[in-house]
């Protein structure tokens, strides 16, 4: 008997659902639905990067079958935080993998960076559902990672707010008939900024977010407009329109998240508050709806929204996806991967904000030089490109100071 069909009694049984990227603020939020519905779901299991302690506080509440915790060193303080609860306990990548394709109906992938790409592809080959918020593994190896989906007769629900918006805008209109494909962006911290502060721009400023408590990657990438270049590169995959019918928009008030232009001159928008847990609640719930306790929305009493086209001169990290989305092959996964790491050396201090943009610009100018902008025929291709990346970036960062 599925887990998820009826009962002997006629009563559907919990849909079992395994969750990984726990601790971050997407798994949080995902977590906040499943215990407001308890008669609906079973958490079956939970991984997380580092945070340990959060990640026993999880499990204590949740009563999963197994945990696994991705850095080594935390095992021995989770097994104690569990100690006499019966939760099997995992540490490493195999951990997080064995986490990701444990035995449930539906995987919420909300792990962060490359590090979600192996478990959640190894879930999707067993024909496991996946509800979708890690950006890269559509960006790193769209291709095969579509083809194992389709494959295994998997489905992929898309948790991110402009593709979840999207997907619902759609309706199951007949591909053919679309005209654009359009997300918004927020404009971050800096849409009113001029180019020369941006540049200097401090990681405070990039962290203070006008509208979404977000991680810091993230959020970064949000300050840059990264974020929607890489999301026209995962709608580029997810619904099978070319590169030259998608576009971006800036929309401060975050209301409108995605719009579908039609060859009849229709236009449908998905519109929500800013909270990551109305698409949450509508890939946990999916086909039927959940409810979720969102502030609802009022247009009147917002009475304004406002759109505005993306400057790339002020934001060429954009300008830089749009362009690696148009040339394709290996492109996006060398963009990701050095993103990530100069993301990561901002953070810590090393590299100004511009340098961002700048250091991927660079990487995709070397790995064309060097034969890798062809298009990885599998995920373990595509990692291979990511791996190569990082630590090509990584040396040339370590000795950046500002």
């Amino acid at each position: 008997m599925a887990s998820n069909g009826e009962t002997t009694a006629g009563k559907r049984a919990p849909q079992r659902v395994a969750l990984i990227g726990a601790t971050g603020s997407i798994g949080k939020s995902t977590v906040d639905l499943l215990v407001r519905n308890p008669d609906r779901f079973s958490v079956v299991s939970l991984a997380a990067g580092r945070d340990h302690a959060e990640l026993a506080r999880l499990a204590i509440l949740l009563r999963p079958e197994f945990v696994a915790i991705r850095d080594e060193s935390g095992f021995e303080p989770l097994k104690e935080a569990l100690v006499g609860t019966n939760i099997q306990i995992g540490a490493g990548r195999e951990a997080v993998i064995e986490a990701a394709t444990w035995d449930a109906d539906l995987l919420v992938s909300a792990i962060v960076g490359a590090a979600g790409v192996e478990p959640t592809h190894a879930a999707l080959q067993l024909g496991r559902d996946v509800a979708l918020a890690n950006k890269e593994c559509l960006v790193c190896a769209g291709a095969p990672f579509m083809r194992a989906a389709r494959e295994a007769g998997a489905r992929l629900l898309p948790m991110d707010s402009e593709h979840n918006a999207i997907a619902q805008a759609l309706g199951g209109a007949d591909p053919a008939t679309i005209e654009r494909m359009i997300i918004t962006a927020s404009g971050g911290p800096f849409r009113t900024w001029s180019r020369e502060a941006i540049e200097k721009a401090t990681v405070a400023e990039a962290l203070n977010h006008p509208n979404w408590s977000m991680g810091p990657k993230i959020t970064v990438d949000s300050a840059t407009m990264m974020n929607k270049g890489l999301e026209l590169i995962e709608a580029h995959h997810l619904f099978g329109v070319p590169a030259e019918k998608l576009d971006v928009v800036v929309h401060p008030q975050s209301i409108v998240h995605g719009l579908v232009a039609f060859a009849d001159g229709a236009v449908t928008a998905g519109m929500a508050v800013p909270d990551m847990r109305v698409p949450i609640a509508h890939c946990l719930g999916f086909p039927e709806r959940l409810d979720a306790p969102t502030p609802r929305l009022d247009l009147a009493q917002i009475a304004t929204l406002t759109f505005e086209r993306p400057d790339h001169e002020r934001f060429p990290a954009l300008a830089l996806a749009l362009g690696a989305l148009a040339a394709g092959g290996g492109l996006p996964t060398v963009l990701n991967a050095a993103n990530e790491i100069a993301v990561e050396a901002f953070l810590a201090g090393r590299i100004a904000f511009g340098d961002i943009a700048r250091h991927a610009a660079e990487a995709i100018d070397i790995a064309e030089k060097n034969g890798e902008a062809k298009e990885p025929a599998s995920v373990a291709e595509a990692l291979a490109i990511d791996h190569n990346v990082r630590d090509r970036s990584r040396r040339v960062l370590a000795t950046s100071r500002l």
